[in-house]
């Protein structure tokens, strides 16, 4: 497909996110993932795997980035506002996006009818709302949304949704009330899909990133602009033996030799600057 050149800003050429997921569970309840096998049913083991997450995993992860220097995005669960309000409170001093994430990863929202999955929405994003004090303007869904997740998205003021993998630029998407941008988000650069559903070492994920990034930059500076982003869950990347090499990873990304080329930024700041490019230049 043809494509319009443009840079990101400071003439840029990749755009580079790290999303962290920090998600809440149901006790023995709903669905959620395993460490060790795949479709599980729901146990105490692996609901305090990835309670792990919330209790200690963040917290490296918080430090890593702090330590690298890197901005992050974090994909929350609505309702974690009640059981770890400390992990927001740190967001907030490291100046980070809250993305919604719907209230709780136990849920998917295509089981749900339009009117529920509205309310599903609008009880996320108020309870975000009211705790930072504005609205957010990205959205994850927890799992397959539902044939008219974009519409309600759009009607509820979101201004981009992550549950679309097609493209590796931000693209526009009609809805029933207007366009919204889809953020490219990795399905495949994703800790809970290489690790825990293809069973992939932390090693080999970490090569992953080390790949994605240094060939989207190789295409970035003769092509289009393109968007490289890492997906994170803390009781994935949050244990301590994943953790050094995803660290190792991303200090190869930082210290690139073309490193100047790439805005290290979130992806609501691309958001707001895809809005602000010319009518065409986004397809």
């Amino acid at each position: 497909m043809s494509r319009t050149d443009f840079s990101w800003p400071a003439n840029k050429r990749l755009a580079f996110y790290v999303a962290i997921n920090i998600e809440l569970f149901a006790y023995r309840k709903g669905i959620g993932s395993d460490f060790a096998f795949i479709k599980a049913r729901q146990t105490h083991r692996n609901y305090a795997w990835r309670d792990y997450g919330n209790r200690v995993g963040v917290w490296r992860i918080f430090k890593m980035l702090d330590e690298l220097g890197l901005p992050a995005a974090h994909n929350v669960n609505a309702w974690l506002y009640g059981t770890c309000p400390q992990i927001f409170s740190r967001i907030r001093e490291r100046g980070d996006e809250i993305v919604g994430h719907g209230r709780t990863n136990s849920e998917h929202q295509r089981n749900y009818w339009e009117y529920d999955e509205a309310c599903l929405i609008r009880e996320a994003t108020e309870i975000i709302e009211k705790n930072e004090g504005s609205r957010p303007c990205g959205w994850l869904g927890g799992g397959p949304e539902s044939f008219v997740t974009p519409d309600l998205l759009k009607e509820q003021g979101y201004l981009y949704l992550m549950n679309w993998a097609a493209d590796d630029q931000p693209i526009w998407m009609n809805t029933r009330a207007g366009k919204i941008l889809a953020m490219p988000y990795p399905a495949e650069v994703n800790d809970a899909y290489a690790i825990a559903h293809r069973q992939q070492g932390a090693r080999e994920f970490a090569d992953m990133i080390v790949d994605q990034f240094d060939q989207m930059l190789r295409q970035s500076i003769s092509s289009p602009p393109l968007v490289c982003g890492i997906a994170l869950h803390t009781f994935i990347a949050g244990q301590p033996f994943r953790l050094r090499p995803i660290r190792r990873a991303l200090q190869h990304c930082l210290q690139h030799p073309d490193h100047d080329q790439v805005w290290f930024t979130r992806p609501g700041e691309i958001a707001h600057y895809c809005y602000s490019l010319l009518p065409g230049t986004i397809v």
